[in-house]
């Protein structure tokens, strides 16, 4: 029987968010927000390890109360608004490697999307282990604004950002539901082997496979408008979050 891959759960958390002020300790329904991603990634059964990497000793308390692990504290230089996903994910692998422990795979679970559920991730890994020949596994949705229908602005005059459709029917004036379908990434999810890191210095690869995420399992939340939208449709019952087994944090310590 073959052996099935190791893999780990990677929870970036850090500490400087300006749309929303510390979002990622902020409360949504009685817990700080990434206390989510962490409950269904335990859960999830999946994970040899749950890892969390911020920036921030704040955190470090948070990240221990609901069950995951924070061994190295992400450095300053990648850890800016404008710093890419490899530097902190190359790096937290390096660490672990370094420590003796690896994994073949590894998995980024942003917190900002509270209502992915064990489940989700169950599915995703599921997937990701029948198809053969993939780097990574990328959460998508069916993108609600079509890009045939969007414009490049020079000046006093546009063109069409995506120059692929008929003279005689161009997309820009077309219906949408006649328009090829378009899928965007959202922030759900990502599965990679962890090769595609250490070998590429890449957090996707090459060979990317499509995840579809079903109902709010993709829904973001990093505006102040996503929070309130978050807290409505949690209270109005159109989708449920991770249960949490432990007692909420502090409040004292957390927004």
């Amino acid at each position: 029987m073959e052996k099935t891959p190791s893999i780990v759960a990677l929870i970036p958390a850090r500490a400087g968010s300006k749309r929303v002020p510390d979002k990622n300790i902020r409360s949504l329904a009685g817990h700080p927000l990434m206390a989510y991603s962490i409950a269904a990634a335990v859960e999830s059964g999946v994970f040899a390890a749950v890892i969390v990497s911020t920036d921030s000793e704040r955190y470090l308390d948070v990240v221990k109360h609901y069950g995951a692990e924070s061994p190295y504290l992400r450095p300053s230089e990648i850890a800016g608004d404008l710093s890419p996903d490899i530097e902190w994910v190359a790096y937290t692998l390096e660490r672990l490697r370094a420590d003796g422990r690896t994994f073949d795979c590894f998995s980024i679970l942003r917190p900002t999307s509270p209502f992915r559920h064990a489940s989700t991730i169950v599915r995703a890994w599921q997937q990701f282990l029948r198809e053969d020949g993939v780097d990574s596994l990328r959460a998508v949705e069916k993108c609600k604004q079509h890009p045939g229908k969007m414009w490049v602005v020079r000046g006093s005059r546009m063109v069409p950002l995506l120059p692929l459709s008929p003279a005689e029917q161009p997309w820009h004036s077309s219906q949408y539901q006649s328009l090829p379908e378009v899928y965007v990434q959202n922030a759900s999810l990502e599965i990679a082997w962890s090769k595609v890191v250490f070998e590429g210095r890449t957090i996707a690869g090459s060979v990317q496979m499509p995840f579809f995420t079903e109902g709010h399992e993709g829904f973001d939340v990093n505006h102040p408008a996503d929070w309130r939208l978050a807290e409505e449709i949690v209270q109005s019952g159109q989708a449920a979050l991770p249960a949490v087994p432990q007692a909420p944090y502090s409040s004292r310590d957390a927004l």
